[in-house]
């Protein structure tokens, strides 16, 4: 009963606070706000439902980590040093145990640019082989992007990409806990990782999934390989508790409500208006006002909109 507790609750303050346009939630951190425990022994810093922004921190998206008893496992480095550090500092406020992992849930700035901290700490990291490979070939791009908004706060952050990598699945067995680190397939980025922890019933999932904001859509997204990917193998872990990429913790039922059900409904409205011979410049104006609730919903509804008729055109 004590983790439906807390997880309702965080439901309600999602629902009640996840705009772009509130204040920081957590002003005497770089963290934008403190982490809860969502179950015992898994916590999250939940990050702004908006881009990256100095006032943020570059803490837009959910920074983990989980208490095995023998050690504890980060997921996500965030998107800075010192961002990093402040982690650091409220995983020490619960205990004194030492950080042993920390897994990258993809190849952005804000689950990598975090990790020449990690590593400074002597502490190993992990990512998929694909993001490792984006965040080689982009890093200088991404770490001059994050310098640019963050100014004083990008003091101290170097690159550092993983030292461990993995192709499929990786098994971590720490202390009382079995954390199975998976790529269960193509969806929002190369080389998306979800934490399945079994016995437990939750997924850290990283950027497969989300429900307060507009899932973006790449240029080498495909919706399609998205959509099998949620619906087949994720789907299938039935876990209970959903820790997203971004946004408070909730369920599968919400995740897929306003993912895998919002890139089916993207991909019919533009594939209408295919059908009828509309054009690009048309496709932008596809009805998406379903989803106008979504934080993020005037950045990147239009954006996605002609990204998947892109993707499209040629199926």
């Amino acid at each position: 009963m004590r983790n439906m507790g807390i997880l309702g609750l965080l439901l309600l303050a999602g629902a009640a606070s996840a705009h772009e346009d509130i204040a920081d939630l957590y002003p005497q951190s770089e963290l934008y706000a403190k982490p809860v425990e969502v179950i015992p022994y898994v916590w999250s810093a939940i990050g702004a439902t908006a881009p990256p922004t100095y006032d943020n921190s570059g803490h837009n998206n959910n920074l983990s980590f989980v208490v095995t008893g023998d050690g504890v496992v980060v997921i996500n480095g965030g998107a800075s040093a010192r961002l990093a550090a402040a982690l650091h500092d409220e995983i020490r406020a619960v205990t004194d145990q030492p950080v042993r992992l920390v897994i990258n849930e993809n190849g952005q700035g804000h689950a990598m640019l975090g990790n020449s901290y990690w590593a400074a700490q002597g502490v190993d990291i992990l990512a998929h082989e694909d993001a490792i490979e984006v965040f080689a070939k982009d890093g200088d791009f991404i770490l001059q992007a994050m310098r640019g908004y963050n100014r004083d706060k990008a003091e101290g952050t170097e690159l550092a990409l993983p030292n461990l990598s993995f192709a499929d699945r990786h098994v971590v067995e720490m202390g009382e806990v079995t954390l199975e680190v998976l790529h269960l397939g193509p969806a929002h980025d190369p080389g998306d990782a979800q934490v399945w922890i079994p016995q437990w019933g939750i997924v850290i999932a990283g950027d497969i999934a989300f429900h307060e904001r507009m899932p973006p859509i790449f240029a080498e997204t495909c919706t399609s390989c998205w959509i099998e990917t949620f619906d087949g193998p994720f789907a299938d872990l039935g876990a209970t508790y959903v820790i997203p990429g971004h946004g408070h913790p909730t369920n599968m039922a919400q995740v897929t409500r306003y993912t895998s059900d919002y890139l089916k409904d993207l991909r019919a409205r533009i594939g209408a208006h295919i059908e009828a011979g509309g054009d690009l410049a048309g496709a932008f104006y596809v009805d998406q006002s379903r989803w106008a609730r979504l934080d993020t919903f005037e950045e990147l509804a239009t954006k996605n909109a002609g990204r998947v008729f892109e993707e499209m055109e040629w199926e």
